[in-house]
């Protein structure tokens, strides 16, 4: 009875396989320390903001200013990601994100109060992030086993969850003892760590030998190759639905002041917000080992988006905190499912030589689409109010994905290939 019970714990628990191997676990600890660092900067440049101006609309114009170079850099990032050794990519923009995280604390603790050089150094930053982030995503094919892809990418969104989480409660911990510049200062150190844990990486230049130069032919070239892949230009459409209409980030440092009762200064009530979504997320990241049996991936994809636009109605009607963040921990959950999914699928269809092109088209609509987002609640909420940019946002969720599987049913039907297959 016991070794029963034991085994369905091991089919449900998250598969810790790929940690066995020395450099996954090298990327993966620098993934951990960067998470938590990062979700610092994540609660600290919107609050700063928002201190400075009294704006949720200047909150929201924080998404515009990370939208541009994510779109640009991202897909710029996913052809460098394709051309150079991947791990000096990693190195340099990861250096890069640091510098301007030091720049980040030196304006703050200066109390210099500019809201345009807030928004300058976070246009400048999430210009390294976007190349970083497909190198890195591209470079963990290289570093385990094909088989074992499904599981690496769930223990690395699951750690990204976990700082998620723990970042912005120690966020809405720090701010009222220490003030907001330390927020930035402990995230310049994390970069440091991560920036020597990929220091140990082996190189990791372009497989099939082509010259290439990282161009707009090459980025070109990537946009032809996704055409080809209907299904994931679906699992991208689906994506952009949940995180365009569906984020409502941008209204989290107003509601914690005007509704849910946070100090000016920020409070406890911010931190729990921004860390809802992520907790749901890891909790069901760490019980996801049976999402690796369904092979009705888009099912799943749009079931999950679905769910999360429900969750998002339901964040948007409550009226204590509890309640919100109860919601919102529903919805990462539901985030969780339709990430591990769409990632797949991804990795079934792309090539090593257009993997990075691809990681580069899913960073873009991954982080770019909360960007869209942020703009869009926040001007939202200065016309009909956040409770009902929020709910409203939701209901919107719901019936483009109803619309886009009706137009889309290859999508609905597809299964995950068979391994040999």
């Amino acid at each position: 009875m016991g070794n029963v019970a034991g085994g369905r714990v091991r089919r449900i628990a998250i598969d810790t396989r790929p940690l066995r191997i020395p450099p996954f676990r090298r990327l993966w600890v620098s993934t951990a320390v960067t998470a938590v660092g990062s979700q610092l900067t994540t609660v600290a440049v919107p609050k700063q903001v928002y201190d400075i101006t009294s704006s949720s609309g200047f909150v929201g114009l924080t998404g515009a200013f990370g939208l541009v170079p994510l779109l640009v850099f991202g897909l710029w990032g996913g052809a460098i990601a394709d051309a150079v050794d991947r791990r000096t990519v990693m190195l340099v923009s990861n250096a890069a994100i640091a510098v301007t995280s030091v720049m980040f604390w030196v304006q703050a603790a200066l109390g210099l109060n500019d809201v345009w050089l807030v928004l300058g150094l976070l246009a400048v930053q999430q210009a390294f992030v976007a190349i970083n982030m497909p190198t890195r995503s591209a470079a963990v094919a290289r570093l385990v086993p094909l088989e074992l892809l499904p599981s690496a990418s769930a223990l690395t969104a699951t750690v990204s969850s976990f700082g998620m989480v723990f970042g912005p409660l120690l966020a809405g911990a720090l701010m009222p003892v220490a003030g907001l510049p330390v927020l930035y200062l402990v995230d310049s150190a994390a970069l440091v760590v991560a920036t020597a844990m990929i220091l140990g990486l082996p190189a990791m230049p372009p497989l099939d030998g082509v010259r290439r130069r990282a161009g707009l032919r090459d980025i070109a070239d990537g946009f032809r190759y996704l055409a080809a892949k209907h299904v994931l230009l679906a699992s991208f459409l689906l994506d952009v639905i949940a995180m365009v209409a569906g984020m409502p980030r941008a209204l989290f440092p107003e509601l914690a002041e005007r509704t849910f009762g946070d100090p000016p200064g920020g409070g406890i009530a911010l931190g729990w917000l921004y860390a809802a979504i992520p907790i749901g997320a890891l909790l069901f990241g760490l019980a996801s080992g049976w999402l690796g049996g369904v092979r009705r991936h888009g099912v799943g994809v749009a079931v999950a988006v679905c769910a999360w636009g429900a969750a998002v109605v339901g964040f948007g009607l409550a009226d204590a905190l509890w309640l919100a963040v109860a919601f919102l921990v529903l919805a990462g959950a539901a985030d969780l499912v339709s990430m591990v999914y769409r990632s797949a699928i991804l990795q079934a269809a792309a090539t090593d030589e257009m993997r990075g092109r691809m990681q580069g088209v899913f960073t873009v609509v991954v982080a770019g689409g909360p960007r869209i987002a942020d703009l869009l609640h926040g001007w939202a909420a200065a016309g009909v109010g956040t409770a009902a940019a929020a709910w409203g946002g939701g209901v919107l969720v719901i019936v483009l994905t109803v619309v886009a599987v009706a137009c889309l049913p290859g999508f609905w039907r597809y299964r995950a290939p068979v391994s040999g297959k």
